[in-house]
């Protein structure tokens, strides 16, 4: 079964760039650059779906850096999380609200609260999920 976000090139690299994953088996599938932490993997998502949603064409590989996932990789992480009922509706509706807005809940803001200890409660369960996947480092 061929691997959707590995792009074949004609010629090895001599050195690829750093934090590029190479697969053993095979020196010329890149599996991609993982993301530094589930945030950022999170908003790279959104994005991605929000621009599929607005009519984009979203295809495996290229983007400036290619990832090791699709962006419905991670969002499938999500709806697992929620489907075993790790993650609530309530958390499911900051992810999206902040996702949107490409920025994390202001803990000093009185009415961001509630929603940075979601927001938290909701990375510190899909980190490790991300993390086990090779998503994130």
């Amino acid at each position: 079964m061929a691997i959707p976000h590995c792009v074949p090139t004609s010629r090895p690299a001599a050195n690829p760039p750093p934090g590029v994953i190479v697969r053993s088996g095979d020196p010329f599938g890149v599996e991609g650059t993982p993301f530094n932490s589930a945030e950022e993997a999170w908003f790279w998502s959104v994005q991605a779906e929000d621009a599929k949603a607005a009519g984009a064409r979203v295809a495996a590989g290229r983007g400036a850096v290619q990832r090791p996932c699709e962006p419905a990789d991670v969002m499938r992480a999500v709806d697992r999380l929620y489907r075993s009922r790790a993650l609530l509706r309530d958390h499911l509706y900051v992810l999206a609200h902040y996702g949107r807005r490409l920025s994390a809940p202001d803990p000093d803001r009185h009415r961001e609260q509630r929603a940075h200890s979601l927001w938290g409660e909701a990375f510190a369960r899909l980190a490790p999920v991300l993390r086990a996947k090779g998503i994130v480092r």
